[in-house]
């Protein structure tokens, strides 16, 4: 498949990543339970994930989003910039952060940073997708879907240059 200037081949299909999801929803229904967390997604990557997560997670919560960017292109210029904020008060309460993928960390530290002084109850952090051979930071990441290899990947959500987000699957960069 090609997408702009780059080939892509078939990863995931979204059966698979679909069901990964629904483990991880379980899990957080489980481990939240008698509480009303704050999710708080990271868009725009993650608003497949956060839609399909809240089909099966059973449990009361609220639900808001903050725009975060820093890549171009096929790489992360390692500049994070904050593009929309969550309204919501989040002193006291439990925070969720949904990422579509962590790869290089650089978002999340972000995010860290952002929430540090927040006066938080709890935060952690819950990723569909992870790259544990390119992600070097010290959070640890709570809840992770799939475990990917730190080629670049395209669909279900995730983009290269704005495009592909509405694939249903998951695509690697081919040869890479």
């Amino acid at each position: 498949m090609r997408l702009l200037d780059q080939d892509f081949e078939l990863f995931l299909t979204q059966a698979e990543i679909e069901s990964a999801i629904a483990l991880m929803a379980g899990q957080l229904s489980e481990d939240y339970r008698g509480t009303c967390p704050l999710f708080v997604g990271v868009l725009n990557g993650c608003f497949r994930f956060a839609a399909e997560l809240f089909k099966h997670y059973d449990a009361p919560c609220e639900v808001s989003f903050v725009k975060m960017a820093s890549y171009q292109g096929l790489t992360s210029t390692g500049i994070v910039e904050t593009l929309l904020d969550v309204s919501e008060s989040v002193e006291g309460r439990d925070v969720v952060i949904l990422e579509d993928i962590v790869d290089s960390g650089h978002t999340l530290q972000h995010l860290v940073t952002h929430f540090a002084d927040k006066n938080i109850r709890s935060f952690k952090i819950a990723t569909l997708f992870y790259k544990p051979a390119s992600y070097h930071k010290e959070y640890e990441i709570a809840y992770k879907g799939i475990d990917l290899p730190s080629e670049f990947v395209v669909g279900y959500g995730l983009d290269y240059n704005e495009r592909g987000r509405e694939l249903n699957d998951l695509y690697i960069l081919k040869n890479s």
